[in-house]
């Protein structure tokens, strides 16, 4: 049987390939083509006709809406996706307007794309309330996870894994992050069988790594206040406790 084909469509070269790697064992899907930029995209989609189209909202070019609603000016039957950090309900409302047969909220859930992409043609597209729904209903991980990544931080260095698991401490237990050093570094060390000081460096090279990638304005707008200005850095608590703070916000 013939693999399907999928066309990657994310803001930049490493996101496609770890997409593309998650696909290399699929036995159902193939990747065909990537790109970058919306302009090159439509050329390249055009050309290759693939199954399935999945797409960032936020890239060079075209944007991700007018690549929606150009390919399926095209009537090629391509099926899009949209995988996008941006989530709310008005977003994914014109997403569904452009032609959009589904949303995902980053990070990637592959097991759940894959099963949207085998549920193609079985049943109708999610409405844009029922996706809603869906986000509503992620796990605590899966929210600290979204918020790290479109902050900046790199879910590969060893500090992602550390201040996910301190945010997530705080919000079962707020009164940890009252005693840091003592309580909090060392329940994250035994967890990762390493030691409370080298939690702390981690941590602290996370957030190290997030503002000198200039990310300040979307960490601000994420946490929705105006906390930092410029170079200022927070401290390890001041941050797990900002975005400890936004997670019981959300549950309220």
């Amino acid at each position: 049987m013939n693999k399907k084909t999928v066309f990657l469509l994310q803001a930049t070269k490493e996101q496609n390939e770890e997409l593309a790697k998650m696909f290399e064992n699929s036995k159902d899907y193939e990747v065909c083509g990537m790109a970058v930029d919306g302009i090159s995209a439509i050329f390249m989609i055009e050309d290759k006709k693939p199954d399935v189209l999945i797409t960032e909202l936020v890239i060079a070019g075209y944007d991700g809406l007018s690549v929606i609603a150009k390919v399926k000016a095209l009537n090629l039957n391509t099926k899009i996706v949209v995988l996008s950090s941006l989530i709310s309900e008005e977003i994914i409302s014109k997403c569904s307007a452009s032609g959009a047969d589904y949303y995902l909220a980053k990070p990637v859930n592959f097991d759940l794309l894959i099963e949207r992409l085998d549920s193609f043609g079985e049943s109708s597209p999610l409405t844009a309330k029922e996706v809603s729904e869906s986000i509503h209903k992620m796990t605590l991980e899966e929210k600290v996870s979204r918020i790290f990544i479109n902050v900046g931080i790199p879910p590969h260095i060893k500090g992602y894994s550390f201040l996910r698991e301190g945010v997530i401490m705080a919000v079962n237990n707020p009164e940890i992050i009252n005693n840091i050093t003592k309580k909090l570094y060392p329940l994250i060390g035994e967890k990762y069988q390493t030691s409370a000081s080298k939690v702390e460096r981690a941590i602290r090279h996370a957030i190290e790594v997030a503002w000198n990638r200039g990310r300040i304005e979307s960490i601000n707008s994420i946490l929705g206040v105006r906390a930092y200005i410029g170079a200022e850095k927070p401290t390890n608590g001041e941050f797990i406790a900002l975005v400890a703070d936004k997670m019981l916000l959300e549950k309220m």
